[in-house]
């Protein structure tokens, strides 16, 4: 059987071990033995801990970032409801398989001010995703499919924040799991929010 390539294990293993350990907790000597490489093999694809990090978040997690640049460069490709729909499911998906991750960083302050200057350094940041909508919003306005008065800022972070809370609320619950079907959240969610902005 042939062996994954280097980088993909380091990335793979990186993955794992934030999701159970967390980032604050997660070092590269444990990313780098989960890979079954040397630290030093780890270097040499990675700067830091903070890169190897948004290195995850864009390669292994639902594509947030990718599905809201299709949408604003093809914004009439399906119903407004159809999209936000996908925003929410997909965002939904993201915000569960961060926040495990993202959560440790507030442990520890000194990582959480490296982390914030590494996404600074990448353009990266949790503000990315609204940015994003909001854009995706305002090609609506423009094509008249949504109201003209609505503010595209408010609604992409009236629905993204829903998503970030469902994550967070059901984590911390008994049983850690929400109610509704990720499929029902999302279409009631994009259904509601376009009562407001339709």
């Amino acid at each position: 059987m042939e062996q994954r390539p280097t980088r993909t294990r380091i990335v793979d293993a990186a993955r794992d071990l934030m999701r159970t350990a967390g980032l604050a907790r997660t070092t590269t000597k444990e990313i780098a033995k989960a890979a079954g490489c040397s630290e030093a093999a780890l270097y040499k694809y990675f700067s830091s801990k903070e890169e190897l990090f948004l290195t995850v978040l864009n390669e292994r997690l639902p594509q947030l970032a990718g599905l809201l640049g299709t949408l604003v460069a093809d914004p009439g490709g399906r119903t407004v409801e159809e999209n936000l729909t996908e925003v929410a499911r997909q965002a939904a998906l993201f915000y569960e398989q961060t926040f495990p991750v993202v959560a440790s960083l507030y442990a520890e302050p000194q990582l959480k001010r490296r982390h914030e200057e590494a996404m600074r350094t990448y353009g990266s940041g949790p503000h990315k995703p609204i940015e994003g909508l909001a854009a995706y919003l305002r090609a609506e306005q423009r094509h008249g499919r949504i109201s003209p008065d609505a503010d595209p800022v408010a609604a992409a972070s009236l629905l993204l924040g829903a998503c970030v809370q469902r994550s967070f609320a059901w984590e911390m619950s008994p049983d850690r799991r929400p109610p509704d079907s990720l499929d029902h959240f999302a279409r009631t969610l994009a259904r509601t929010l376009l009562r407001g902005i339709g």
